[in-house]
């Protein structure tokens, strides 16, 4: 498929400082079943609704930011983009037994196909992408 005829879909979300980060899973899922991902990859969903909530978790938690939120799918890869308002790009932390937190982007890492961040004039962006089982057609649908 050449870059010109590229399909894409996409949905995007502010999520207050205040607001909790179930409203950003229901809001995603809602749009993964409407992309039919539910019933065709239910295991792609729970990865990409667990990244949603660390990624939106740290935006409100590390950042003290609200989180914009972004989904696009373009027919290879499902891009989860979460921007806030700090330039301190994540990091990986080794698991402690010392502390309750700083897992979320080992988990990242383990559930995405790919991920990275890089700082703005306003803050950073953290983007994962998650290819989806071959159940799934160019259109996204099962």
């Amino acid at each position: 498929m050449s870059a010109s005829s590229m399909r894409a879909v996409g949905w995007a979300r502010s999520l207050p400082l205040n607001s909790e980060v179930k409203v950003a899973r229901d809001w995603a899922r809602d749009h993964l079943e409407a992309l039919g991902w539910t019933e065709c990859a239910p295991q792609t969903v729970d990865a990409v609704l667990l990244t949603v909530s660390e990624l939106v978790t740290n935006a409100h938690v590390h950042a003290r930011s609200s989180a914009q939120l972004v989904l696009t799918w373009d027919t290879r890869c499902l891009h989860v983009v979460v921007h806030d308002a700090s330039t301190d790009l994540p990091a990986r932390r080794a698991p402690s037994t010392e502390r309750l937190g700083g897992r979320g982007m080992l988990l990242v890492e383990a559930l995405a196909d790919e991920w990275y961040a890089w700082p703005c004039p306003d803050g950073k962006i953290v983007h994962a992408c998650f290819r989806p089982p071959a159940a799934v057609t160019d259109a996204g649908d099962c």
